[in-house]
């Protein structure tokens, strides 16, 4: 379960936001807590000793003798390094000192009254997005890069991947994209023996994905791939005979 502390010392706001982060977690069903919705920097501290990997919802205009938002925030970075910190504040233009103070918070949200709820139900859902994307087994997904920009895509995802008529380029096949990227599906079959068949030279399906076999080809999640005979032979191995 992963573990959320606020710190605010206006009451009003501190229950604010504490309703809005556990109607958001009820309604999502995420595995969090708030598990503390402290008024002074020293209850929080206290309450977060063993915190691990955190997520700390902060006021930076903490009023709390030499406690502010942002040197809870240096002393809690020193305690929890892989925490996320979010600051929430009346001033905008207080944001770069989060840099100031080599932070990395992972957002900034400004008091607007009403409207302070759902930003910070906004921010959660992008938190635990993250902190989903992290545990993610890495084994599980599979990277490749496109353009300048690189893509993880879920190997659960992926129905085939085909050779693109560019030399050394290969199209990567899901339900609802198709991206090119330099490779070989010689290297393919390599590394990701065990998920994916060859069935002939040019495609490399997910086999736990075949939905129909017939003459000299397969049907992959609605789409079409040729099938050779020693495709054929392997797939009766992998398939043991089922059809």
């Amino acid at each position: 379960m992963i573990s959320i502390y606020l710190c605010d010392d206006e009451e009003s706001v501190r229950h604010q936001l504490k309703t809005a982060l556990e109607w958001k977690i009820f309604v999502e069903n995420y595995d969090m807590k708030v598990v503390c919705a402290a008024s002074t920097a020293q209850e929080l501290l206290d309450t977060a000793r063993d915190s691990r990997r955190g997520v700390y919802f902060l006021d930076v205009d903490l009023k709390d003798g030499a406690w502010d938002g942002f040197t809870l925030g240096r002393e809690l970075r020193r305690r929890d390094p892989h925490g996320t910190l979010v600051y929430i504040t009346s001033y905008g233009d207080l944001a770069w000192k989060t840099f100031q103070y080599h932070l990395e918070a992972f957002d900034y949200i400004v008091k607007e009254g009403e409207q302070t709820g759902p930003a910070i139900t906004r921010c959660l859902e992008a938190v635990h997005a993250r902190l989903l994307d992290e545990r993610r087994d890495p084994a599980e997904m599979f990277s490749l890069r496109t353009g300048d920009e690189t893509r993880h895509i879920p190997l659960a995802d992926i129905l085939f991947f085909e050779a693109a008529p560019k030399a050394h380029h290969v199209y990567l096949h899901t339900a609802d994209s198709r991206l090119d990227f330099v490779g070989s599906l010689n290297e393919l079959e390599k590394e990701l023996d065990g998920r994916f068949v060859r069935v002939h030279r040019s495609f490399l399906a997910a086999w736990d994905k075949i939905e129909t076999v017939g003459g000299n080809q397969i049907q992959v999640g609605g789409r079409i791939c040729l099938l050779s005979r020693t495709g054929k032979a392997e797939l009766k191995k992998k398939l043991r005979g089922s059809f």
